[in-house]
């Protein structure tokens, strides 16, 4: 039950907050157009004559002005206070959200005389509200490209056998966490951004607590394996653990 109530939670958040900024701008506080408005023109006039004294002084005076006019609306303090709950929440709960994704089996469809068309159906599909786990299981594998709202998942790799080349794995997430296992044997390349969270990659010794920062990492065979794994990840909020299995 409060795992469904997280979860609902973070889209009721997108939602509220997407409402809220249309209300406040052009019904509560018209007058943000006109401040951001006049930020944006002293910026660009400033940065066009930043050789100049009084060029550096408009920039940053609309620089200024489009800060303070922005921490003051009540949709951004809304957000701050959301994901601050959200983090706490993780924080206290530390327990995973799962749910099992089975492989579906390609079809193939024939098209015109002289070519046949395959239709494969995705391992996972994009949801506002989904939660990810591989098979426990032998399964067939598929490339991942997923966009979800709210979610965490888990791919294992020790239950697939991969193709030669190279598999893609890419998520993004609005909020949630993922966790990924790799075979020893098996090359691999990283690629995350995250605005708020810690990412975990193979042996290091301590979690990357990440604000607004991208993550690259790499096995030093990547380059020449034959058969290789490449992981793109994108967050809002939330963590990324990739290990060794």
């Amino acid at each position: 039950m409060f795992q469904r109530i997280k979860k609902d939670f973070a889209g009721w958040i997108v939602i509220i907050a997407g409402f809220l900024l249309l209300l406040e701008i052009f019904v509560l506080h018209p007058g943000l157009i006109f401040s951001f408005l006049v930020a944006i023109g002293l910026m660009y006039y400033g940065k066009k004559g930043r050789k100049r004294k009084i060029g550096k002084l408009m920039f940053w005076a609309g620089l200024l002005v489009l800060l303070i006019s922005v921490l003051n609306m009540f949709t951004v303090k809304f957000l701050l206070f959301s994901l601050l709950f959200y983090w706490f929440v993780q924080y206290i709960q530390k327990k995973n959200n799962k749910e099992v994704i089975k492989p579906i089996i390609k079809h193939k469809e024939a098209g015109d005389a002289d070519e046949v068309i395959i239709k494969k159906e995705p391992m996972f599909r994009n949801r506002l509200f989904h939660r990810n786990e591989t098979p426990d299981h032998v399964y067939e594998w598929k490339d991942i490209n997923i966009q979800t709202g709210a979610s965490d998942t888990i791919i294992d790799l020790s239950y697939t056998v991969l193709p030669q080349g190279e598999t893609v794995i890419a998520v993004r997430n609005l909020v949630g966490n993922v966790k990924i296992y790799i075979p020893y044997d098996l090359e691999v390349s990283i690629n995350h951004s995250v605005l708020l969270g810690s990412a975990y990659i193979f042996d290091e010794e301590n979690a990357v607590n990440a604000f607004n920062m991208n993550i690259m990492r790499s096995s030093t065979g990547f380059d020449q394996a034959e058969t290789r794994v490449k992981i793109i990840t994108s967050f809002l909020v939330g963590n990324l653990e990739v290990k060794r299995i």
